[in-house]
């Protein structure tokens, strides 16, 4: 069977975690500090903080923010239900807009959902693909939109119009015009899950990029302190000689970094543009080439003239079926030993949503190309030799479908 996404897990990292465990410093220590440090300068941004999660950033800046009950956050429905949950557990509501076809947020359908509610737009860059950004940072800032802005705490006093919260879960490495994903609006989250492009088995990172007068490096030591229970001195900090004692300045949460995670993490962003990047790049050309004559097929934009995915995933879409056709379809390629998936099922056809009312019918763009999507393995230690099976094995189970269907 070929895998969807295995982590890569060479002697590299062995060997850099092995360091890691025998250093006798395996929570959030120095290649923690290092990691944050590395992915600021690679991205561009003024400060980064890593985290176990990036449900844990998104929702830390949430909270930092001050959103809360009776507060308003626009989302795509095209998402993982991380992006709508972390709303929920601040008690504001999820405002659900449809997507374009390129499976990203449509600032046009942003702008009709803004109230005076409203306080925060959180962008999700499907499969690496970056957001309109350039639309979205306008349109908050936008004079009309920003004397609609209700503040409620100095911070949004500060800000004096909605935040852009990003969830680039999927695009770190991309490029818009010329800069990163983590620098292209106020704040991004990123993922290292286990099935991300760069991956620390679980974790995640705050890239903060806020305009003046804020200070990002005060927004991160604030951030180090609400993530970690509230208490004003790491671990790192207080190991230091007669330096043990701490306070508790408010009730945080715990959602560090450790450093066995930031170990992988260091060695994964080491090589990321020169081999990571690379290969899944790789991959993806390969499939355009494989599916690019079937007339049947609508191949994912991975780069224009103005950006460049960061390869995660192979969203390839299927003309003409239904959401029970392209089911029938994967069972095909499941049966021939290929493991696909689909990215995503919508957060609204979700049973918990749809009980609060939420209903994907009002989101057509998000239906349509959810019901003929699938996505294909990427992953850097795929051969050659497995994506013709990949391919073969795609082709040959939607046309064997289709031959039936008109038969």
């Amino acid at each position: 069977m070929i895998p969807f996404s295995p982590p890569r897990i060479d002697q590299k990292i062995i060997d850099e975690v092995t360091d890691t465990l025998r250093s006798g410093w395996i929570t959030t220590g120095p290649k923690t500090k290092k990691f944050e440090k590395l992915l600021a300068a690679y991205c561009g941004n003024e400060a980064t903080l890593c985290l176990n999660s990036a449900t844990a950033g998104l929702e830390l800046m949430l909270r930092w923010f001050g959103v809360k009950e009776g507060d308003e956050v626009i989302l795509p429905s095209y998402t993982y239900s991380a992006t709508a949950n972390v709303i929920m557990h601040c008690g504001a509501k999820p405002v659900f807009v449809d997507v374009r076809d390129d499976f990203n947020i449509d600032p046009h359908a942003i702008r009709a959902a803004i109230t005076t509610k409203t306080k925060v737009i959180m962008p999700v860059d499907f499969g690496g693909w970056p957001c309109d950004y350039e639309a979205i940072n306008e349109l908050v800032n936008d004079i009309d939109e920003r004397e609609k802005f209700t503040p409620t705490n100095d911070i949004q006093k500060q800000l004096g119009r909605i935040m852009v919260l990003s969830d680039a879960a999927h695009s770190l490495g991309a490029v818009r015009h010329g800069k990163k994903t983590g620098s292209l609006t106020d704040c991004s989250v990123f993922s290292f899950h286990a099935v991300k492009n760069l991956t620390t088995a679980e974790g995640g990172a705050i890239a903060l990029n806020f305009p003046k007068p804020f200070d990002n490096q005060a927004i991160y030591q604030y951030l180090c302190v609400k993530s970690l229970h509230g208490q004003n001195k790491d671990a790192l900090a207080k190991m230091q000689k007669g330096n043990w004692r701490y306070d508790i300045v408010e009730a945080g949460y715990k959602m560090n970094m450790t450093d066995i995670l930031a170990s992988i993490g260091l060695v994964e962003l080491e090589r990321y543009d020169s081999e990571t990047l690379v290969r899944r790049k790789e991959i993806c050309q390969a499939y355009d080439e494989a599916f690019q004559n079937s007339p049947w097929a609508i191949l994912p934009v991975q780069k224009n003239a103005g950006q460049e995915s960061s390869y995660h995933l192979y969203p390839l879409r299927i003309k003409g079926i239904d959401e029970n056709l392209r089911d029938k379809i994967m069972q095909h390629i499941f049966d021939k030993d290929i493991s696909v998936n689909v990215h995503f099922i919508p957060v609204p056809m979700m049973s918990y949503y749809k009980s609060l009312g939420y209903s994907v019918d009002n989101y057509p763009i998000c239906y349509s190309n959810y019901s003929r999507e699938i996505s294909l393995p990427v992953f850097y230690d795929l051969t050659n030799e497995q994506i013709q099976q990949i391919t073969q094995a795609v082709i040959s189970s939607v046309e064997e479908e289709i031959y039936i269907r008109k038969s």
